[in-house]
């Protein structure tokens, strides 16, 4: 990717090395929230009810990611994207009439605390639509290439612009009508198949800010539309489910399949159009 010509973001969180302390979690009502919480944005519940978690200001010590250089040159790189995304999307709005009010991205370790509750590095970054915050622990980037076999930096910056995407719905109250639909939904396949649709419609709000950023700043290199899309694949959820578990259940899926996510992301970057991107609007997203 070039990305020379990209300013670095200065909605930057970092809270790399700061120590998350773990209370008691209660059960009742605030436990049902966290569950809701978890399912709405495809996180395992069982990551959110080992005990809530509450941030401190007390570095870890010299281990820290924040410490280690090659971390840093990322922090750099996730700065750049999160500004190409932020000069994108403030056109398009600025286009439409609107106004896009700029995402916070926040960099931490092992653990975390948003509105949406906490999380765990494991479950991978995500959008807390409550505090418009993307999450990241740039240990994410390390798994994508060896564990998901998807290398690259734009794979890299895929990821990032997915998130941004969600942040996009949100602003567009996508994400606020999805959550209630769900809250209507009679079963979990109900509400799995409309999280699918978003997810995919965030794959293809992705692809719009890379064909966007290409077509004004040349942003792309030879070989970057093929790493983004098969990150694409390899985080489909049928790729995901058969490493974990051997097997495939798609009534379980709530991110899509690998062929799906694809599709989707290469959808957005070759029509650059965001009526095409509604994945709500169609009888199927196959």
């Amino acid at each position: 990717m070039r990305l020379d010509e990209e300013q670095e973001s200065q909605n930057i969180e970092d809270r790399r090395g700061f120590r998350v302390s773990r209370g008691v979690a209660g059960g009742g009502i605030g436990t049902i929230v966290i569950v809701l919480v978890a399912l709405y944005f495809g996180v395992d519940p069982s990551l959110l009810l080992q005990g809530n978690l509450q941030e401190t200001n007390v570095p870890q010590g010299t281990s820290s990611q924040s410490q280690s250089g090659s971390q840093d040159e990322m922090r750099q790189f996730v700065a750049r994207v999160l500004g190409s995304t932020e000069r994108t999307w403030s056109n398009i709005f600025q286009a439409a009439g609107r106004t896009y009010e700029k995402p916070t991205l926040v960099l931490f370790s092992d653990t975390v605390q948003s509105a949406c509750g906490f999380a765990q590095a494991a479950a991978g970054p995500f959008y807390c639509g409550p505090d418009r915050k993307v999450y990241i622990d740039l240990s994410f980037y390390r798994d994508l290439r060896q564990r998901f076999q998807a290398p690259g930096d734009f794979a890299q910056a895929y990821v990032i612009a997915h998130e941004v995407g969600h942040h996009v719905q949100n602003l567009l109250g996508i994400m606020t009508k999805v959550q209630s639909l769900q809250s209507r939904a009679t079963t979990r396949n109900e509400a799995n198949a409309l999280s699918v649709r978003l997810e995919l419609q965030a794959d293809c709000l992705a692809g719009i800010w890379a064909s966007y950023a290409n077509r004004e700043r040349n942003i792309l290199e030879q070989g970057d539309v093929e790493e983004g899309l098969n990150a694409a694949a390899q985080i489909g959820d049928d790729r995901m489910q058969k490493r974990a578990q051997g097997y495939v259940v798609p009534e379980g899926f709530t991110h899509g399949s690998a062929e799906q996510r694809v599709q989707w992301f290469r959808r957005g970057i070759e029509s650059a159009d965001l009526k095409q991107c509604d994945t709500f609007a169609r009888r199927s997203v196959s």
